[in-house]
């Protein structure tokens, strides 16, 4: 009897996405095999009113199903890359990095084409202290406004609101056929994505020879030699949702060039630098960005950032 592989997945339309397609391309390069989605719910899921910054980032949106892994309950998992700690849990490996979408941030508007035309004092919505340290270091004038829930949701908060902007993953909107909410792809010069943005990863046992032999077919090395870099910068940085920390990476000519940033939450000031080198120095090359910006002050913005948010999030508790 062949045996059938499950799929663990968030619920979010988005999550769905990611897995369908996993399940999709299995389905088409294995057609002898049963696949099936289970959907879990997360902690992030589950705590929608609450910034991401209060709550902790230790696995808000992967814990659970990694658990469901970890027990063999589920065969293997599918995340937003960006989602998953920089440590894999006990037992467990990215089996696969599928091929990346335009990793960009998105900017969608009801009244301008772009973050430059947005007028003083304008109201800009995100979730993302990342996104709220580069748009106010770009436009310090700007009024920053916290916004939680998956893409439609944040999108109808946006709809019903006063607000000016909202702040968006590319990816997720592309991947919901949402591209004509989009006003403007913000290029790199304004704001680095956060690590792994536009990339899905997919978990599996280390032990399951089989499922690990499935995932061969999904894995884009260029994508995955990007990410080492990315996620072994974000790993020396200790960093995580709660601090203001971004990177792209790129390949071409067997060259991965980095670029990463580290700022306050006021936006009043960002260390960024780039790094390049060969593919075999890709994890190399993300600790080495990281001890450049540790050595301009990185460590001591991340230090302060963190007491901070800390301290704000008691004092939500408090309330």
């Amino acid at each position: 009897m062949t045996r059938k592989i499950i799929i663990g997945s968030r619920g979010s339309e988005l999550a769905l996405w990611q897995a369908q397609f996993v399940k999709t391309h299995l389905e088409e390069q294995f057609p002898d095999r049963l696949f099936e989605i289970s959907i879990i719910n997360t902690t992030g899921d589950q705590v929608v009113d609450v910034a991401l910054s209060k709550i902790g980032d230790k696995g808000l949106f992967t814990s659970q199903i990694e658990t469901e892994l970890q027990s063999g309950a589920i065969d293997l998992a599918v995340h937003s890359l960006k989602d998953l700690q920089t440590e894999q849990p006990d037992g467990l490996i990215i089996g696969a990095v599928c091929a990346r979408e335009v990793p960009n941030d998105a900017f969608v508007s009801k009244i301008a084409s772009s973050i430059d035309d947005l007028p003083r004092g304008a109201k800009v919505a995100t979730g993302s202290l990342r996104r709220k340290s580069h748009l106010l270091n770009y436009r310090p004038d700007l009024e920053i406004v916290d916004i939680r829930g998956n893409v439609p949701t944040r999108l109808r908060k946006f709809d019903e609101s006063d607000l000016d902007g909202l702040i968006l993953a590319y990816a997720g909107l592309h991947r919901l056929g949402l591209d004509e909410r989009i006003s403007q792809v913000i290029p790199f010069e304004i704001m680095l994505p956060a690590v792994g943005q536009g990339a899905v990863a997919v978990e599996v046992r280390v032990q399951d020879d089989g499922v690990r032999e499935l995932m061969a077919s999904l894995d884009d090395i260029p994508t995955r030699t990007c990410i080492t870099a990315e996620r072994a910068f974000l790993r020396r940085l200790e960093g995580g949702c709660q601090v203001p920390i971004g990177a792209h990476a790129t390949l071409k000519n067997s060259q991965v060039k980095l670029e990463g940033m580290v700022g306050s939450l006021d936006g009043r000031v960002v260390y960024r630098e780039r790094v390049n080198g060969s593919i075999a120095e890709a994890e190399n090359l993300g600790i080495c960005l990281a001890e450049n910006l540790i050595k301009k002050g990185a460590a001591k913005l991340l230090d302060a950032t963190r007491a901070e948010v800390e301290s704000s999030a008691q004092t939500a508790l408090l309330l």
